[in-house]
This record gives structure tokens, sequence and C-alpha cells, in this order.
């Protein structure tokens, strides 16, 4: 490659690199207004999550194509070649946290759109900030290209399904003690269980930090080291 083909190629990996980061702003600002929204019932706020999900699935196609624009003209290799295969992963699972924000809105308009509005009073506050935490560190990992945390992220990780176990739970005997409490129970539900996929999808952005920097796939260490033990 020349000078200036290797310095344009340069610039068009660090505007992939930009636009994950930009992207993941948007998932965020999105999860936040989307919580925000059930929290104080503000029917406009959670009609602006869900016309917000847009511009992330734009993103997402706009980064898929500068990718394979990459992949084909550039033919990327090693830690290049990683890094631009995990932009392709990590968009995906800001557009899904992004579908994820949307579900949480709808869920809360239908709340505090019943003629009789009834929220079952279930803690999903630490749930939601332990998903930020986790986003936001997971996407400086990426900006950082390191990887050094992702113990502590597992562990924030494992807070947020045990979060969702115990609402999961609390829901049931709201349910059995009052039939009438189902329908508002399991709105409730399926935020909970929205807010746990946004922990995990989090969490896959963190493993692909750990592919760029590592060269290793850890998404099933787990799940292989269980295997092991047999």
């Amino acid at each position: 490659m020349t000078e200036h083909t290797l310095r344009q190629y340069d610039i068009e990996l660090e505007e992939i690199r930009r636009g994950v980061l930009n992207m993941g702003g948007l998932a965020e600002a999105q999860v936040s207004r989307a919580f925000e929204g059930l929290r104080s019932g503000q029917l406009d706020l959670l009609d602006a999550v869900v016309d917000g999900d847009k511009p992330i699935n734009l993103a997402q196609i706009e980064l898929d194509d500068e990718c394979t624009h990459i992949i084909a003209k550039r033919q990327p290799a090693a830690g290049d070649l990683r890094l631009v295969l995990a932009v392709i992963k990590i968009a995906t699972d800001l557009e899904r946290i992004g579908d994820e924000a949307k579900k949480i809105a709808k869920a809360a308009r239908r709340l505090h759109s019943a003629e009789t509005p009834f929220v079952p009073r279930i803690g999903l506050t630490q749930a939601v900030e332990l998903a930020l935490e986790l986003l936001r560190a997971s996407l400086d990992a990426f900006a950082r290209v390191n990887p050094d945390g992702i113990e502590d992220l597992r562990r924030k990780d494992a807070e947020i399904d045990a979060n969702f176990k115990g609402v999961m739970r609390q829901l049931i005997t709201y349910m059995m003690e009052d039939p009438r409490t189902i329908s508002s129970s399991l709105e409730m539900l399926f935020i909970a269980k929205a807010i746990e996929r946004i922990g995990d999808h989090a969490m896959n952005i963190a493993e692909h930090v750990v592919y760029v920097a590592r060269g290793q796939d850890v998404r099933f260490e787990n799940s292989q080291a269980s295997v092991a033990k047999r």
C-alpha cells in the first residue's frame, strides 16, 4: 500500500470505531429515556423512544456498509480483520439494545394508558443502573481496546440476571394473590426481561472486545468449562 492508501485505511478504521461509539451513545440514551418514561408516565417521552429506534437502525446499516467496503477493498488481516468483524457484531448488539428500549417504552405506554392504571411496586432501578453501567463499561473497553475488566462486567451481568429472577418471583406472587393485576404484572415482566436482555447484549460487546484485543472467542467459556468437568 502507498502512504496515502495506508492513511486512508487508518481513517476508515477510525470511522467505524467512532461509529460504534456514536451508536452506543444513542442506545444508552434510549434505555435511559425509556426507564424515565416508565417511572414518570410521560407518554410523549415514551413516544420519542419509539421514534428514536430509527436512527439506531440506520446507524447499524451504515456500519455494516462501511465494514463490507473495508473487507472488499482493503482485505484486512489479523487485528484489523478482527476489529471489522467485531464492529459488525457489536452494531447488531447495539441495535438489539435499541429494540429492547423500544419494547420497554411500548409496555410502559400500555401501562400508563390503561383505564385503571396499576403499576406493581417492583424494584427495577438497580437493574437498569447496572445494565447502563455494563453498557458504558463495555463501550469504554472497546474505545480503549482494553478487555481487562471483563470479570467485573460478568459479575454485573450476573447481578442483573439475579434481579430479573427476583422480580419474576414477586410478579408471580402479585398475580396469584390478585388476578386483577395479571395484565399489568405481565407488562412489568416484559419490561424486566428487556432489561435483562440489555445486560446480555452489553456483555456480548465486552466479549467482542476480548476477541479484538487477544484473538480469543470467550462467548461460551462457561459452557466449555462445564463440558470439560463432566
